[in-house]
């Protein structure tokens, strides 16, 4: 297995990989090829894609950061490939990444409804906020495409 940074000729497989994966929360304008573009260009130290010995993505994931703070985003590792520590080397990488760039706190948003999401990132060392309300408003009208 090989892990290198994310580039947009690996968004096809990249959609893929997420359409594969229950519970991921994906939308027709941030996660459109276009959407995903801007991302990396802002971004393009701290995305990651896996690869298995065929050269094809079995996993990603995205990051950035704000100057202070890390985000992490669609996280996914293909169901045929899970329990192999694909997903946690990738999450390494990703940290690894921020803290070159000199952030120090990461976070992220996983559905409540995604139990597997939410054991992992248990276990991977980040704990729920309790005193904090997520709000969100969009700007421009989103289609929800959810897995």
């Amino acid at each position: 297995m090989e892990i290198r940074k994310m580039n947009i000729t690996d968004y096809d497989a990249v959609y893929r990989l997420w359409m594969s994966c229950t519970g991921m929360g994906l939308n027709n304008l941030d996660d459109s090829q276009e959407g995903i573009a801007k991302f990396l260009e802002r971004n393009p130290d701290t995305c990651f894609v896996a690869l298995n010995d065929n050269q094809h993505i079995i996993g990603v994931i995205m990051a950035g950061n704000d100057g202070r703070r890390g985000y992490i985003y669609h996280t996914a590792v293909h169901p045929d490939f899970r329990k192999q520590g694909i997903a946690r080397m990738l999450v390494q990488k990703t940290i690894d990444a921020l803290d070159r760039c000199g952030i120090h706190k990461v976070a992220l948003v996983v559905f409540d409804k995604n139990t597997h999401g939410n054991l992992f990132w248990e276990r991977m060392g980040f704990t729920v906020r309790k005193d904090l309300v997520y709000r969100n408003k969009e700007i421009s009208e989103m289609i929800r495409i959810d897995t």
